[in-house]
Order: structure tokens, then sequence, then C-alpha cells
């Protein structure tokens, strides 16, 4: 009888467009027997899993849990003793607000063997590909990632900090915080800051929509933007030709005024 050799690696899917996985991550599927894969990871990318590798869908999202934290923790762990080599397949980066180190210590209480394969964050390469790079020499000189739900469903405290440290902010979750975010913007004074809402980021189904920070629920309703979905706010988004775009038009709107 072959000997079980339990392994579990956690690999990063990328920002939704499959061809986005790292080689290194798609190696890891190819040599799967388990794929524990979540509601952000492409499903494209198990097509390139063996014939008799399970798949197993533990996907979490805005509004839909399937299985609980500890629920995942213990089938990572039971699927590696029964089987051997488990692929833990995670949207984005494992460790960018994935609780990957969570799950890599569930494994390691057993014994397991563990590896991290890195993912392509939405959090940089969504803004990336549609241009608006989160740094930008005299523009913007970092950049704080922010999550917008923590544990106990509220906003990052990061938020004012990371506002008053007038850089680049990228905050993930937190289409249902639009309005709470575009009120600590203009509370701070930084309303007019110009900040977009990335839809389906890297995908053909992506929409984005552009204004200020104070208006973020606003124009996010008008024109109907959703989960999953990242927020970008700073003077980088002044590079989107959509927000060059709109100031134009308001700069128009504003001569015909008077």
């Amino acid at each position: 009888m072959q000997t079980i050799q339990p392994k579990v690696t956690l690999v990063g899917a990328g920002p939704g467009d499959p061809e986005l996985i790292t080689v290194k991550g798609l190696k890891a599927i190819q040599n799967a027997r388990v794929i524990l894969y979540d509601a952000l990871s492409n499903n494209e990318l198990l097509e390139y899993a063996p014939q008799n590798c399970l798949k197993r869908f533990v996907g979490k999202r805005a509004g839909m849990h399937v299985y609980t934290q500890a629920e995942i923790n213990r089938m990572i762990v039971q699927y590696a003793l029964t089987y051997g080599s488990v692929v833990r397949l995670k949207g984005g980066d494992s460790f960018v607000f994935g609780r990957g180190q969570e799950e890599l210590a569930a494994a390691q209480q057993y014994g397991i063997e563990t590896e991290v394969i890195p993912g392509v964050s939405s959090a940089i390469s969504v803004p990336g590909v549609n241009k608006i790079p989160v740094t930008a020499r005299n523009v913007s000189e970092g950049f704080w990632v922010i999550t917008g739900t923590t544990q106990d469903g509220k906003l990052s405290r990061d938020l004012e900090f990371a506002i008053q440290a007038d850089t680049t902010v990228v905050i993930l979750m937190g289409m249902s915080k639009l309005d709470e975010i575009a009120a600590i913007y203009a509370r701070l004074g930084k309303g007019q800051v110009p900040a977009a809402i990335i839809q389906n980021g890297t995908l053909p189904t992506q929409k984005i929509g552009v204004g200020v920070a104070s208006e973020l629920g606003n124009f996010a309703r008008e024109q109907d933007l959703r989960n999953p979905a990242i927020i970008v706010i700073g003077e980088v988004v002044r590079f989107h030709e959509a927000f060059q775009n709109l100031q134009s038009k308001l700069a128009e709107d504003y001569k015909l005024a008077v």
C-alpha cells in the first residue's frame, strides 16, 4: 500500500483572472489529491487538477458562509491525514485578509508538512490592471491595505491613520461600509480625494466607478456596484481615464452653469 504523506499547501489563486496564478501555484494544483477552494478563486483553475482529485467548495463571501473557519480547519487536517496532498486554494494571496495563518497553524498542530505559495493580491493587481498605480512619484509615497470588515464586523480603526498619512488607501471587504468610509473622509477634510470602486477586477465582467471619497456610497448605488469589489482612494485615481473624463465633464458643466 502507498504510504500517505500528509501535506497542506496554501495557494493564492490571484485576483480572478485564471492566468494570474503563479506557475508554482499551478503545479501544486496539478499534483493535488484534494483541493479545498474558495468563492473568490476562479473555478477554471480546477480544470488543471488530476482527474481523480477530490474538489470541495468551502468558500466564504459576503452573506454566504458554507462552513465556519473552524470547520474548514478541521477539513484541512482530515483530508491531509486521509489523502496526503491537500491544496487550499484561496482568492488573492492567502495572507492578505485570507486567514491563511490560521489554516497553516491548524495543520502544523498535527505535525502536517505545510507550504505557502504566494498569490497576486487584488489590493495591488486590480488597481494595476486598471492603470491606477498604488504608488507614484510625487503623488503617493506608499499605500495602506485595510479590511473593511474586522472580526467583530466593524470598519478597521486603521482607516483614520491611513487617511492622515495622505497616501493611497485600498480597502478590501468594505462595500457594506461605503457610507461610513465616506463620512470619515468628509469629517477629516478629505472628502474630495479621488476614489474608485472596482467590481470583479481582472475578469471580463469587471465594472469600475469613479468619484470622490465623500460620494462613495452615492456613485456605487448609481452605478450598481456590488461585491466582490475593492475600493481605492487617493490622488493616484486621477491616472484613470474614467476619472479624467469625469473631471472634464464637471468642468464643462460648470462652464455651462455660469
